[in-house]
């Protein structure tokens, strides 16, 4: 949580019957897709909507499955989003938008049917420009869930208020976001050139400009992470990435927390150097005892994650303990080698593969 902007400008509220528009890039989601959709056409609104799927090029039939949903409902509206990115396809999505506030939704994403109407309130008490609630990750599989268990940990995704704070207030950032068109308009859609953590970018532009951005615990949405490993590590690698390019763009504005896995992996790297030098007798004596201290940082990582998987976050059985283990390292060293990465040399061309088959065509 931040201070920045809790005495800011207020965002100009819309008249109550104004609408919303829904937006959500799409991209390889033919197992998730109809479910977020569904979740977003039983809000309880007052107010016209729509909700605008803006698809990339996908090559699992979900293009198909869109088809249908937008043919049996005229509230779903199809664009295109040839380049695949994220941050271009919400874009694409927001120009076509008809209504002056902008919802971000995910195709990973089920909302609670009170959830747009609970927001728009928050929105016009606080009269601020982006709201957002808490991520409720959940899982289908043993694999899956532990992965959840891991998002809604503060030792898996600690330090975001969107992964279990409970505290009303202004914040860093939004999880998807609620968000005043006009203030969009005002400060520039989504940097197409950010392709992970572009939702903290554009709140970053937004706060800077005066406005507030606002976390309401009250608000909550489902969310489905990704189902194997590989895609898992492929995702926090990229996300890690572009964490680092953040960094080398804005500096302090990045929290301490940011900065955690990238030290454990440092951490690592110094205890296998240490350790082969005591092991190859390169080092001995006094100094081979006093390099032992670098295995302590890495001693005590490996005490908090076993209890945490031997506990009760770690799930029922020794199958969800075993893959809690697996899990949180896996994120926290993935995402902590590819901060280093955009740090050393920038992000780049770096994408995001974990929503990649095969043969999906990309530019």
């Amino acid at each position: 949580m931040h201070d920045d902007g809790h005495r800011g400008r207020d965002a100009i509220i819309p008249p109550a019957d104004a609408g919303v528009s829904f937006v959500m890039p799409v991209l390889n989601e033919a197992a998730y897709l109809e479910r977020a959709v569904r979740s977003v056409l039983a809000q309880r609104l007052d107010a016209p909507f729509e909700l605008i799927l803006a698809l990339g090029p996908s090559s699992d039939g979900t293009d198909a499955i869109a088809s249908r949903l937008a043919g049996s409902d005229d509230r779903v509206r199809l664009v295109r989003n040839p380049a695949a990115h994220i941050p271009v396809g919400l874009n694409v999505a927001i120009r076509a938008a008809r209504h002056p506030t902008v919802v971000r939704v995910d195709a990973h994403s089920e909302l609670d049917p009170s959830y747009s109407a609970d927001a728009l309130a928050t929105l016009a008490r606080v009269r601020a420009a982006n709201v957002g609630g808490v991520m409720r990750a959940r899982g289908r599989t043993p694999f899956q869930r532990a992965v959840a268990r891991a998002y809604n940990s503060r030792v898996g995704l600690g330090g975001g208020a969107y992964h279990g704070g409970t505290e009303e207030g202004p914040a860093e950032s939004a999880y998807l976001g609620v968000m005043r068109r006009a203030v969009l308009d005002e400060v520039g859609l989504f940097d197409e050139g950010v392709r992970r953590g572009e939702d903290w970018e554009l709140n970053l532009r937004i706060r800077r400009a005066g406005y507030r951005v606002w976390f309401d615990p009250a608000l909550e949405v489902t969310y489905w992470p990704r189902e194997s490993w590989t895609r898992l590590v492929r995702q926090f690698r990229a996300t890690g990435s572009w964490r680092g390019e953040l960094v080398r763009r804005f500096g302090r504005r990045n929290g301490l927390r940011f900065f955690a896995p990238p030290a454990l992996v440092i951490g690592c790297g110094a205890a296998a150097v240490a350790a082969v030098l005591q092991l190859t007798g390169a080092v001995t004596g006094i100094a081979a005892a006093a390099l032992s201290v670098v295995y302590l940082p890495v001693g005590a990582y490996v005490v908090l994650v076993t209890g945490v998987a031997l506990g009760p976050g770690g799930g029922r059985g020794i199958r969800d303990k075993a893959w809690t283990l697996v899990v949180v390292p896996s994120m926290h060293l993935a995402w902590g080698v590819g901060f280093l990465e955009g740090i050393a040399r920038g992000a780049g061309g770096t994408v995001d593969t974990s929503r990649l088959h095969r043969n999906t065509p990309l530019p």
